[in-house]
């Protein structure tokens, strides 16, 4: 369990400083490529990156599966939320800019954030599968950037920026857990539709 609950904080403290670059830049398409440098490392470490993970419950959902996945979210969030008020206190200027950016969230209605999340769950589903199956980081390359830019929601990020903004209310728990719900959907959608191929196959 401890080792399970390091790796998501080990992923959480990648995402946060792939957060912190792309609050400091003030080109969002260079920060955009810049957060890949959290997805390389946890993919290249095995850490655990809840919305790299959530997919392969497909696949494989035995009771340790599921364990390993809560677990992973919690390192994930506890690594953000803080790291995101340590740095908001370091570096003033990401407190802000992660103000300015979680208040237009919560300004999104229900369905608006759950479909943004699921279209990043996809993304982060394909970047993970490209470099676990042909063992490139290109789908990194591509997919988070398209995701940043888009302005799809990504769970674990989020987290880094609610901590670095301040905000703390019942709202914003709420839409956390909306955009988990759509990554959650989004990253099994494909193994989902991809099941009678396998099938097919044997």
């Amino acid at each position: 369990m401890l080792r399970k609950l390091t790796d998501g904080l080990l992923a959480g403290i990648m995402v946060s400083i792939g957060g912190g670059v792309f609050l400091g830049c003030e080109n969002k398409y260079v920060g955009a490529v810049m957060f890949c440098i959290a997805l390389v490392c946890i993919c290249n470490d095995g850490y655990s990156l809840f919305t790299g993970k959530v997919g392969y419950i497909v696949e494989s959902h035995k009771k340790e599966d599921f364990s390993a996945l809560l677990l992973g979210l919690l390192g994930n969030a506890i690594a953000t939320c803080l790291i995101g008020m340590a740095l908001s206190y370091a570096v003033p200027g990401f407190g802000e800019k992660a103000l300015s950016m979680c208040n237009a969230k919560l300004g999104q209605d229900f369905f608006q954030t759950l479909i943004r999340a699921i279209f990043c769950g996809i993304l982060m589903y394909l970047a993970v599968c490209l470099f676990k199956e042909h063992k490139t980081p290109l789908g990194i390359f591509f997919c988070v950037p398209v995701f940043i830019l888009s302005g799809y929601e990504h769970s674990i990020a989020n987290m880094f920026y609610f901590g670095a903004s301040g905000i703390v209310s019942l709202e914003a728990f709420a839409y956390i857990w909306v955009v988990i719900l759509g990554n959650s959907i989004g990253g099994m959608l494909f193994p989902i539709l991809k099941l009678p191929r396998k099938l097919g196959k044997k």
